[in-house]
């Protein structure tokens, strides 16, 4: 069987670790209160799953990583139906290639007037990483999305609005709300100029302009001077070339929203 490319950080110092050990601890405490529940031994349950029970004891207690066979064969033993789902989130992590020269020319637009920190992860109540986060401490912070392309238009609206609400859940919210406990909390999505990406907006003008209401000129105008009052929610465009990005200071031709 193929392996997979590159090697995959476990330890309980990396974030996929830190989740494996709250997953693998959830799963013991599920197994061992249907046990207790039973009022079986854990000798009673090995015996019948045909698994040693020394490490039935370290599945119980988050210290083992079994095998779905492994899962299905202590259901068995304890009459318990073993499903594994993945629940839609805030949004995969997986960024493309063009969405690096856009987060830079935001973060240059804006130097001087707003601080920026990239890659943001925010853990509740919404779990997710925010692509830019631009602040006025003790003003405004705002949750910014870049978006290339849109795969499922309702799904990118409410990840926005989860991530952006956990947004004081972020390790450096003190510094960027000032530690202020008013601070208004904003979204700006920005958008790639695409012949599909127009066509979106021209589709859902109607929910775009309700989610994100404040004209892209005047947030245009806000990032790159400090003295200009942010909008508020807004949607805002970019042309990538090979050259880089470029943002654009109204809609693209034959696109309403954001005018």
């Amino acid at each position: 069987m193929a392996q997979p490319r590159g090697r995959l950080r476990r330890g309980s110092k990396t974030k996929v670790g830190r989740r494996a050990d709250e997953i693998r601890l959830a799963v013991g405490r599920q197994i061992q209160g249907i046990r207790v529940d039973a009022h079986l031994s854990q000798q009673q349950v090995s015996d019948a799953a045909g698994i040693p029970q020394p490490y039935w004891s370290r599945i119980e207690h988050g210290m083992a990583d079994p095998s779905i066979a492994v899962l299905a064969a202590m259901g068995g033993a304890l009459g318990a139906e073993v499903t594994i789902r993945f629940y839609p989130g805030t949004g995969p992590r997986i960024r493309d290639r063009i969405q690096a020269p856009m987060v830079e020319e935001l973060v240059r637009r804006a130097r001087g007037s707003w601080r920026s920190l990239v890659e943001v992860p925010v853990w509740r109540p919404a779990r997710g990483v925010i692509d830019l986060v631009l602040a006025r401490p003790g003003d405004i912070v705002i949750a910014v999305e870049v978006q290339s392309e849109i795969r499922r238009f309702e799904q990118q609206l409410r990840w926005s609005a989860e991530k952006a609400a956990a947004l004081p859940s972020c390790e450096a919210w003190s510094m960027l709300s000032g530690g202020q406990p008013t601070v208004t909390i904003s979204r700006l999505l920005v958008l790639r100029s695409t012949p599909s990406m127009r066509a979106l907006a021209r589709s859902f003008e109607a929910t775009f302009a309700t989610t994100y209401p404040a004209r892209a000129a005047d947030a245009v105008a806000s990032l790159g001077d400090a003295s200009k009052t942010w909008p508020g929610d807004a949607v805002v465009w970019m042309e990538v070339s090979a050259a880089g990005a470029r943002i654009l200071d109204r809609p693209p031709r034959g696109v309403s929203l954001g005018r």
